[in-house]
Formats: C-alpha cells, sequence, structure tokens
C-alpha cells in the first residue's frame, strides 16, 4: 500500500492504538510494523486468529506477555559457551513463567473441545518449569544469590560471618577503651575495610593504617593492627564468594544450554499471540466484527463506524459497492459526513487486509484490493491557493495512471 493513503486514511493512528493493547516491548514492536496484506487467504487467516483471540477474551479474560523481554541476544550467548549474567538469567525464567501462564490460560479457558487456529501456538509452548524454579531457588533478585545456590557458597559466607563477628568483636573492645580517642562510637567502612573514626591529634594512640581522612582533616578513619589480619581473610572469603556466584551462574547457564531452541521457540510463539491478541483486545474496545472478504470488488458495510470519532457522536453509515456499479458519488451539504465516510470505507479497507476487525454491523464484506489511493485534505479550492489545487490535479493524475481494477480510489473534493 502507497504511504500516502495509509497517512491520509489515519492508518497509522489505528496503529498506535493497537500498539498500546500490546503488553510486551515484541508484541508492540509487531504492532507498530504492520501493514495491509494483499493475499486473501493470509488475510482470511490473520481475521480469523483475530476472531479466536477475541473468543478466548470474553470467555477467560485478558492475558498479560509484559514478562516476556527480548533474551535473543542471550540465547546467542548460551550457544557459543558463554555464561549469562543475574539479569539475563532472571529475564529467561520470567520468559518460562509467562509460557507456563500462557499454556494454563489455554488448557483452562474453554469448557468444550472445540479447536481454534490459535490450539496449535498454544500447544508448541515449552514451559520447562524445572528449570525456571531452579533459577528462581538460586537467584533472589537482582542484586542477591541465595546462600544455598551452592555447598561451595553456603560455606564461604558461613565463614565470612564468623569473620564478620571476630572482627566486630575485636573493634568493639578497642572502641570501648579508647572511646576518648574516637570522634565517634562507631565502625565504619572504608576501602571494604573496617576502621575507627579516631581524632587527628591522637592518631598516634591507636595503631594502625590509615585508610581515609575527614574533609576538614580532623578525623582519620584508621584500621588497627589488631584486625588487618581479619579484615585480610574477610577480603579473602569475598573473592571466594565472587568465585562461588560466577560458578552458580555459570552451572544455570550450563543447564539451559540444551533448551536454546525450546527458549527462542518460547520467546517467537509468546510474541506472536501478544500481538494477535492486541488485535482482539482493539477489537473488544471499538465493539468491532469480522467481515467477510471476496476478490470481486464487491464493499458492503453495514452501519460502520469511524473508530476515530467520538462514539457516542459518529453517525453510523451503510455502503455498498461493486455489485450493481463500481463508482459511487457522494453528495451533500458541507458537515454532512462526505469525508467522514469516505475516509471510513478506506480506513476499513487498510483495517480488514492488516487482519484487524472493522467497526460495524455483523456480515459486512470487503475487497481486497491490491492498492488504495486517497486524495482527501482540506482547502483544495483554486481561489484559495494554486500551488494548493496544483498539487491536488497532480496527485489525481498520478492515481489514474496507477489504478487499475484492483485498486480503490478515494477522491474528495473532486469537482472543487
Amino acid at each position: 500500500m502507497n504511504p500516502k493513503a495509509l497517512k491520509s486514511l489515519e492508518y497509522y493512528k489505528i496503529i498506535d492504538q493497537l500498539t498500546e493493547k500490546a503488553s510486551s516491548q515484541m508484541g508492540k514492536d509487531l504492532c507498530r510494523h504492520l501493514l495491509p496484506s494483499e493475499d486473501v487467504y493470509e488475510i482470511r487467516h490473520m481475521q480469523t486468529q483475530t476472531r479466536d483471540a477475541l473468543t478466548r477474551l470474553f470467555q477467560k479474560g485478558n492475558i498479560s506477555f509484559g514478562s516476556v523481554k527480548d533474551v535473543r541476544g542471550s540465547l546467542k550467548r548460551l550457544e557459543i559457551g558463554s555464561s549469562l549474567g543475574i539479569s539475563e538469567l532472571l529475564a529467561i525464567a520470567g520468559l518460562l513463567e509467562n509460557t507456563n501462564r500462557v499454556k494454563a490460560y489455554s488448557r483452562n479457558e474453554r469448557g468444550d473441545a472445540r479447536e481454534d487456529s490459535l490450539d496449535g501456538m498454544f500447544e508448541s509452548l515449552e514451559p520447562l518449569t524445572p528449570l525456571s524454579a531452579e533459577i528462581r531457588r538460586c537467584i533472589i533478585s537482582q542484586d542477591e544469590i541465595s546462600d544455598d545456590a551452592s555447598a561451595g557458597l553456603m560455606h564461604v559466607r558461613r565463614s565470612m560471618k564468623v569473620a564478620n563477628d571476630r572482627i566486630h568483636t575485636q573493634l568493639n573492645s578497642i572502641l570501648n577503651s579508647c572511646r576518648s580517642y574516637l570522634q565517634d562510637a562507631v565502625i565504619t567502612m572504608r576501602d571494604g575495610r573496617y576502621c575507627l573514626p579516631v581524632k587527628a591529634e591522637y592518631k598516634s594512640q591507636v595503631n594502625g593504617m590509615v585508610h581515609d581522612q575527614s574533609s576538614t582533616g580532623s578525623t582519620l578513619f584508621i584500621e588497627p593492627m589488631a584486625v588487618i589480619q581479619l579484615n585480610n581473610e574477610l577480603r579473602t572469603l569475598e573473592i571466594q564468594e565472587q568465585k562461588e556466584i560466577e560458578a552458580v551462574l555459570a552451572d544455570l547457564s550450563n543447564q539451559l544450554t540444551p533448551y536454546t531452541t525450546e527458549l527462542a521457540i518460547d520467546l517467537q510463539i509468546l510474541t506472536k499471540l501478544d500481538f494477535i491478541f492486541a488485535k482482539a483486545a482493539l477489537s473488544r474496545h471499538f465493539k468491532c466484527s469480522e467481515p467477510k472478504f471476496n476478490t470481486e470488488g464487491r464493499i458492503h458495510i453495514k452501519d460502520g463506524r469511524h473508530p476515530l470519532l467520538d462514539p457516542q457522536k459518529v453517525v453510523p453509515i451503510t455502503v455498498w459497492l461493486g455489485t450493481d456499479f463500481d463508482l459511487l458519488m457522494v453528495t451533500g451539504p458541507n458537515t454532512g459526513g462526505k469525508t467522514v465516510s469516505l475516509k471510513t470505507v478506506g480506513l476499513f479497507t487498510l483495517m480488514g487486509q492488516a487482519g484487524l476487525h472493522i467497526p460495524a454491523f455483523e456480515g459486512s464484506e470487503l475487497a481486497v484490493f491490491e492498492e488504495v489511493f486517497a486524495d482527501i485534505g482540506d482547502e483544495q479550492s483554486i481561489e484559495q491557493s494554486l500551488s494548493t489545487f496544483s498539487a491536488h490535479m497532480t496527485n489525481i493524475v498520478n492515481i489514474l495512471n496507477q489504478a487499475d481494477s484492483r485498486s480503490l480510489c478515494l477522491f474528495d473534493e473532486l469537482c472543487s
């Protein structure tokens, strides 16, 4: 379809509303790039998918795909043997959990055994529940790995707790015996080392290593000699802890590696379903119906309502074309609805060929056109602007040069 017609008929405004109905970023991307098709079989298939998703929405309620994040980069890293980070593993866990919810939605939403066009996609989903459960067991949040993620990590963290207790016991003993030398009776951290805030004039009274000083220079942060060895031990344990965490992440990544194909398929299907259910949600929002399609150029819109007008004020129109005649001229006074009628016919055609339902009465029929042309705009009078009139005429000539029997041509104010 030519971009000018898509813009003139406000197709992209419908696409914006469709995009808002999708819940995942990848689903929104599919919505943004949706264009009308010229293949009647593809159009009918897309219409069927929208209808079946709408049926599920009415029977079961809303479904969310918000946890579906783009993990294609992570899957590539797994395929070449790399380990994933915490955020990447949590994203995959979210994908699998969403897969599980969507699979459950499919199993439970209908009491009958009737199959529809979406069953195949739902059945192809693989939740891989043990893998997502293992990731959640090991990773508590973006910043925290569980103590029992591995035996080695648990042992290191127990040793760290013991070392911390010994350091605090030693520092509390020094703090109580040297309270008069300290600026505050607190234990602080500098460069990852436990220190005491010592008044500058009493520096010689506290034997240890100076790590920092206050902005005024009146306070020195000293690591007492008595805890230097303990701090060294704690630092060594922290390094071991990091190695154990890396080992946990590597192990989780290795468990995922054999399932990269299944994960990629899950991602693809969930994105497609999010896109299809967004179309169904838009249909429900506008109170739409599924149009019939033909390749003979027949249009019969029953009580069509332009979707961008106030639903409380919009006047429904009934239009037919292509059976007894293929040229329709609409006349009437200003603000009589002529332009809106033209735009409604053109927009419904574009929406229908994109797999979207149309806000019209059940049984409306649309034709599949290879091209839609529109010369619609304001201020097309020769008295107002010669340049506007010239552009108007040039556009009409271009349309007449390109149009054929498989084209829908819409002209507004043709006789001005």
